[in-house]
């Protein structure tokens, strides 16, 4: 706890209106999200140790939580800063399915309501309402409007005419990608494959991902006003492939890369400038720090 509060952005937290009425418990999303962590301490077993199990941990947390998410999901669906070849783009974003974090449609849906309504009743995981709620609690529910079919459509709806995207988008797809890659782990590396690369590298993607919706808006410093609660957040920036720069992200989305300092490492970021190199991201938009 001290070491959060020395990081801290002491700023007075938003009182949000109470809106419980308008959400009811999502059991399925509860019970998934719960039984991937217990399955997950099944890692640190030690018959399901091995060094191959351990590689192959990092590989996919890189490929799920940087490629699939923060490049795809984020800065490539929801806020179009760059374009990548068609193919590529569907590569990337089945990366991105791999993270179990809902399919192309609801995830950009709910990202542009964060931005459109940033911690206010308007924001799917309000930080005005708490740490843990806007950390992990919002998914534990249904909310009439976050979730409502007829707004996810529209909130995305450049996402959502695209059939391939719309075909990743049901839950039960979803799981069944993720299933398949666990088959084909079983298969290769037995069960300390599955452990490492199914079941702890979801926990530790969800939970950097998470970490950007919650102490990127609680510790860390601020390079803009933006009216909200978006902090710069080192630690998160790290874990979260770049992502924790959250402050820079609000005030400039469309930009590709968010660390604008040197100090500001973007991991993403330095993957797109690779593709950017070799020509095959292009429109790439970026922004600088104003000196």
């Amino acid at each position: 706890m001290c070491f959060f509060l020395l990081f801290s952005n002491h700023k007075t937290r938003r009182k949000s209106v109470q809106d419980n009425e308008k959400y009811s418990l999502n059991l399925f999303s509860l019970t998934f999200l719960v039984l991937i962590h217990i399955l997950a301490i099944g890692a640190f077993l030690p018959e399901n140790f091995s060094w191959g199990a351990v590689w192959l941990f990092f590989f996919l947390y890189w490929l799920t939580a940087s490629v699939g998410i923060c490049l795809g999901f984020h800065r490539l669906l929801t806020h179009r800063s760059l374009v990548l070849p068609r193919y590529l783009e569907r590569l990337v974003v089945l990366c991105g399915v791999l993270a179990c974090e809902n399919g192309p449609v609801k995830w950009v849906a709910q990202h542009r309501m964060h931005h459109k309504g940033s911690d206010t009743i308007k924001d799917p995981h309000n930080a005005g309402k708490g740490f843990w709620w806007a950390h992990f609690g919002w998914m534990c529910y249904r909310h009439e409007e976050f979730d409502h079919s007829e707004v996810i459509e529209k909130s995305a709806a450049d996402i959502y005419e695209d059939a391939f995207f719309r075909a990743l988008d049901h839950p039960m797809v979803v799981i069944g990608i993720q299933a398949l890659l666990g088959e084909i782990l079983l298969s290769i590396g037995g069960w300390p494959w599955v452990f490492w690369g199914i079941f702890l590298r979801l926990v530790v993607v969800w939970h950097a991902t998470w970490l950007v919706n919650s102490a990127a808006h609680y510790f860390g410093y601020q390079n803009f006003d933006t009216g909200d609660l978006s902090t710069n957040c080192w630690w998160v920036g790290l874990l979260a492939w770049g992502e924790g720069w959250h402050n820079n992200h609000h005030a400039l989305p469309r930009s590709a890369r968010h660390g604008l300092r040197w100090f500001e490492i973007d991991m993403t970021w330095w993957l797109i400038c690779i593709l950017k190199k070799w020509r095959i991201a292009t429109r790439v938009h970026t922004a600088r720090l104003a000196s």
